[in-house]
């Protein structure tokens, strides 16, 4: 079983992550606003599905992995906290991109919006990046089955994700209208994730497997 403490840590750099604009926000968030709530929802099926993919991909390759290189969780773990600097500079750089200054997209088939949102996860870098450098980090061969571990941390993950993007869905517009009448308060955003990120990655840098 994986530590309560753990999981909660997990499931707060998860939270962060997928607060930090990328491609799978802006794609549900501009489906939301240009073709409405229900489009938005069915690309983030799309999104969620594709994660179960990046989930299952990692699950067995992590097992795999941990069973033949019981130190692979030190060789990847500075990875990890250098992933998530890079994640955090992203979030503090002059110009940072808003999910919500959107561009304008066709009208689609509830297929071709599923599709696309599945594609737009299934090439997404930060996705695989979370999953390959992240999410082993917080396996631990000592307690218990590798491949539980990590379908729990997965599901956790993609628990997070689809309730913060549906939400994020249902209010996109009104979120879209506040921030362009006061652009402060996503500059403060911003700073206070990055700042976040930052110190998550000096922490779990300076983890050592028990």
């Amino acid at each position: 079983m994986i530590p309560l403490n753990d999981l909660l840590i997990f499931a707060l750099a998860a939270l962060l992550l997928v607060l930090t604009p990328g491609p799978n926000m802006m794609y549900c968030v501009s489906r939301s606003i240009c073709q409405g709530r229900a489009a938005g929802m069915i690309s983030l099926l799309g999104v969620a599905t594709a994660f179960v993919v990046h989930m299952l991909a990692a699950t067995f390759g992590l097992t795999a992995l941990f069973l033949a290189v019981p130190l692979a969780y030190d060789l990847i773990k500075y990875l990890g906290a250098a992933y998530l600097l890079w994640m955090a500079w992203n979030a503090l750089k002059p110009g940072g991109a808003s999910p919500f200054q959107t561009q304008a997209l066709p009208h689609d088939s509830n297929a071709t919006l599923f599709r696309m949102g599945f594609l737009t996860n299934l090439l997404n870098p930060k996705a695989a990046m979370f999953y390959m450098s992240f999410l082993p980090q917080f396996i631990h061969a000592e307690h218990g089955n590798v491949m539980l571990q990590s379908l729990t941390l997965g599901m956790t993950q993609i628990a997070v994700s689809f309730s913060v993007n549906g939400l994020l869905i249902l209010t996109a517009s009104a979120i879209a209208g506040f921030f362009a009448n006061n652009p402060g308060w996503m500059r403060a955003q911003r700073y206070v994730m990055g700042l976040t990120l930052g110190a998550l990655a000096f922490r779990l840098a300076l983890d050592q497997r028990k």
